[in-house]
């Protein structure tokens, strides 16, 4: 994973986008629709249909970065939201969110073999 700086604020666009988007439509839509700075350091996550394809976009200060992870197998987990609002998680919770584990309640599912 790409090591962002400690202190990063992350937000998940609520809701589904068209992944035909490119960087500078994303940073039109955190502009517009979430009522943010897409230039002010901030991690803003968007998620495709499907829900096997997520979007990052983030200015470093230097310039702008445009991260795409598609998974494998499995969906991403992402927030509902009814008026397409974002929602911030902390810089941990992505890591989760990008490796496809549950970021609400992270947790250990593999079980031990059974002994014997």
């Amino acid at each position: 994973m790409i090591a962002f700086p400690t202190g990063t604020k992350v937000w998940i666009a609520g809701g589904v986008t068209d992944m035909r988007r490119g960087m500078n439509t994303l940073a039109l839509a955190v502009q517009q629709g979430l009522g943010r700075d897409p230039h002010a350091g901030e991690i803003f996550c968007f998620r495709g249909r499907r829900g096997d394809l997520v979007k990052l976009l983030w200015h470093d200060g230097v310039g702008m970065s445009l991260y795409i992870k598609r998974l494998e197998a499995g969906k991403f987990i992402w927030p509902v939201s009814q008026d397409g609002t974002a929602v911030p998680i902390a810089a941990a919770q992505l890591g989760y969110l990008l490796e496809g584990i549950d970021w609400r309640n992270p947790r250990w599912t593999q079980r031990p073999a059974k002994a014997g």
